[in-house]
């Protein structure tokens, strides 16, 4: 997959985070640490499945009382590159078969950096439309602070 952006098209945060990336990888690939800080606090997140290999399913839940579960992403990974990079899209779900509908395609980088892990998530839409909507819906507010609690998880376990 190329490692290019389309501005127009696609959504970005990054940040530096202050442990290695094996702890980065590890608050991604284990599910309980995933639960963490996948979703804002104080929502909670509950991994229904996580096949962490190309044509593997994840499949996430949410909940804002930690009662009731809603469906909150039912995907296909695409790309897994221990340590690397994680792809994953709404468009497919386990096993490439095609899903119902789809609004994103969500690519995660990890690089080393003299402080710790270069991180990044780039939330990829099929047209200019879904990316506006995406914005409105609060993506940088979001997608900002899972990615603080993600770096809260990786630093407190590096």
């Amino acid at each position: 997959m190329p490692d290019t952006t389309r501005p127009e098209l696609d959504l970005t945060v990054s940040r530096i985070i202050r442990a290695p990336r094996r702890a980065v990888w590890d608050a991604w690939a284990d599910p309980r640490r995933f639960e963490q800080w996948w979703v804002p606090a104080p929502e909670v997140c509950r991994v229904i499945e996580m096949d962490l290999r190309p044509g593997g399913s994840f499949r996430t839940e949410f909940s804002k009382d930690g009662a009731a579960f809603d469906p909150h992403i039912t995907g296909c990974f695409l790309a897994v590159d221990d340590l690397e990079r994680i792809v994953w899209t709404d468009a497919l779900v386990s096993g490439w078969r095609p899903a119902e509908a789809s609004f994103v395609t969500a690519a995660f980088r990890m690089r080393d950096h003299p402080d710790g892990t270069e991180y990044s998530a780039t939330a990829m839409h099929r047209n200019v439309a879904d990316r506006d909507r995406h914005d409105q819906l609060g993506f940088h507010d979001a997608w900002g602070t899972v990615t603080r609690q993600l770096a809260e998880i990786a630093e407190s376990h590096a």
